[in-house]
């Protein structure tokens, strides 16, 4: 059950977005071996003024966050960022130095569903 969140600067349009979450999605089944269905994925728009970068960014720069349930391999989570950061070059158009990618892997007593602690 990834949760995902992608910090992007305001503005861009529903069919972008749209994109943006399938090849994060298509990448999660792909690499991971994820169910279809389990798609928990949310984009947060930032004022530009409000989202600071490292020069030589654009404003394509995007931030994502994958939590994950532990217990993927380095391999498996090496693979994740290499094929989500080809999709999102070959379907957006932008640069691979504009793709920041964080995995977090809290233990399975942090998680809780459904009002119980997995």
């Amino acid at each position: 059950m990834p949760l995902v969140r992608v910090d992007i600067i305001k503005g861009k349009s529903p069919e972008y977005k749209k994109t943006l979450l399938n090849c994060i999605h298509e990448s999660l089944v792909e690499t991971l071996g994820i169910e279809d269905w389990d798609r928990f994925q949310r984009i947060v728009e930032v004022e530009k003024e409000d989202f600071e970068t490292a020069p030589g960014k654009t404003d394509g720069f995007m931030i994502i966050e994958i939590t994950l349930f532990p217990g993927r391999t380095k391999e498996q989570k090496k693979d994740l960022i290499e094929k989500l950061t080809a999709s999102l070059v070959e379907n957006l158009k932008i640069e691979p130095t504009d793709v920041f990618i964080v995995i977090h892997e809290p233990a399975l007593e942090n998680w809780g569903m459904g009002g119980r602690q997995k």
